[in-house]
């Protein structure tokens, strides 16, 4: 299951990570992944200070998203990377590495992440295609926003055939590590959310307390 988030960047935070990609220097995507023939991309050099503050500009605006929250679960968060593709450029197939390796420790990527900075208008090609059994899912999204999905699966950048895609990726270590248990624990608390005023009282404490013991349960 994924989730297509709206507004995660405000307008002057995106404006900003606009600028930042106009300046810093980009390399080779494959680099951080030689082996990975499918790669074939730019990803901006993380040790650039401006590259760091794009990165924290993006990982806050993730961080305080209510629907991010409540949907991922998450308890660690990679910084986010500035990846850009030129025309003739994608990235085929592929499932994302189980673990990233980051300077405090591997992060076990249950949930992968696309943020959208390129208005979609000055792009061809480019989607991101989400393989769900027989059906592909292809999404352009808007400035700003986000998809989350399960990083077991297959998704893939088909080519860039005129303009320039820019986005930013990463990937949540989630505290509900098991895909199923997440998606339950979400769904129940879209039920108390929208029914929850409807029930009466004792029903919808009942509820509070098949959800919480859960979370307790799941959680790790």
């Amino acid at each position: 299951m994924f989730l297509v988030v709206k507004n995660v960047l405000a307008p002057a935070e995106i404006e900003q990570i606009r600028a930042i990609a106009k300046s810093v220097r980009f390399v080779e995507g494959r680099a951080s992944n030689p082996h990975n023939l499918a790669k074939d991309n730019l990803q901006m050099d993380v040790s650039q200070p401006d590259a760091v503050h794009a990165s924290n500009i993006a990982g806050a605006a993730i961080a305080r998203n209510e629907e991010i929250r409540n949907f991922v679960f998450p308890k660690r968060i990679a910084s986010p990377l500035l990846a850009r593709y030129e025309p003739g450029m994608k990235y085929g197939s592929h499932a994302d590495a189980p673990f990233i390796q980051l300077p405090n420790g591997p992060l076990r990527s249950d949930v992968s992440g696309t943020i959208w900075i390129a208005d979609p208008a000055t792009y061809e090609g480019g989607e991101l295609t989400i393989h769900l059994g027989s059906e592909n899912i292809s999404i352009k999204g808007e400035p700003g926003s986000m998809v989350v999905y399960p990083s077991t699966t297959l998704h893939e950048v088909t080519p860039v055939t005129a303009g320039q895609r820019l986005v930013l990726i990463t990937f949540i270590e989630s505290a509900i590590s098991d895909q199923v248990e997440r998606e339950l624990l979400w769904q129940l608390n879209e039920i108390h959310a929208l029914e929850g005023l409807k029930m009466d009282w004792e029903n919808r404490t009942r509820l509070q307390y098949v959800i919480a013991s859960l979370h307790r349960r799941w959680a790790s």
